[in-house]
């Protein structure tokens, strides 16, 4: 009875260590179960690591206006030029197509994008998730080194009390590595590919009245006006 209320002393010594933010430190164990203690290991180099410029973050999006004279056609065009530079179409639509494009090959793309119409509007933004994606390299290297420790215990069970204890807190390890995990794929992809949000308007085309009206505008014009 004595050793389960040590052990399970220790492992809520553990959880209490493990909800709190851990942000450039780790943990050792040093010690027996019944006498052990944690000592704080500054994990500097690591953060230094996750923070570097090498691996800088960082999110562009970019918003184009066109107008075109057939909507369906150039569709079909930003969908071959996404495919030409390797990226893929998010969204397709008659007044809108969101592509992904990756980051080497964004600014060509661009360039064919804004060729397949007249650009009334374009802006390009860049977002910098470094320190955020480095908070959760940090985050998800301590919640792998806490599960480790939790196996160790697991192995060191002696009743099943013991045991249920030490799987419910790597369950929620689990839980936590897996959301963390998540997070970073989703800034992986998202720093690797531009989105480029192309917005399409249809050029207006006058009508039999419409095309005497701009004869008779050239003709004028052209009384008054020479080059």
């Amino acid at each position: 009875m004595k050793t389960t209320l040590l052990f399970l002393s220790f492992v809520t010594s553990i959880i209490l260590a493990s909800c709190v933010s851990q942000r450039s430190a780790s943990y050792a164990y040093e010690g027996s179960p019944a006498g052990g203690v944690y000592l704080e290991q500054k994990n500097d180099l690591f953060e230094q690591g996750v923070r570097s410029e090498s691996n800088k973050k960082v999110i562009f999006s970019s918003s184009i206006y066109l107008t075109v004279e057939h909507p369906d056609t150039a569709i079909v065009r930003l969908t071959n030029i996404a495919q030409k530079h390797k990226g893929y179409v998010q969204e397709s639509g008659t007044t809108k197509c969101v592509i992904r494009i990756p980051n080497d090959s964004r600014t060509a793309a661009a360039g064919e994008i804004e060729a397949c119409g007249k650009v009334t509007y374009k802006n390009t933004t860049g977002e910098d998730v470094t320190d955020q994606y480095a908070d959760f390299a940090i985050r998800l290297d301590n919640a792998k080194k806490a599960r480790m420790r939790y196996l160790e215990l697991l192995e060191k069970a002696q009743t099943v009390a013991e045991a249920l204890l030490v799987e419910k807190e790597l369950e929620r390890l689990n839980e936590t590595i897996d959301l963390l995990e998540g997070k970073m794929n989703r800034i992986d992809h998202l720093s690797t590919y531009s989105t480029i949000t192309i917005f399409l308007k249809e050029k207006k085309k006058p009508g039999i009245i419409g095309y005497i009206g701009i004869g008779i505008y050239h003709s004028v014009k052209w009384l008054f006006v020479r080059n």
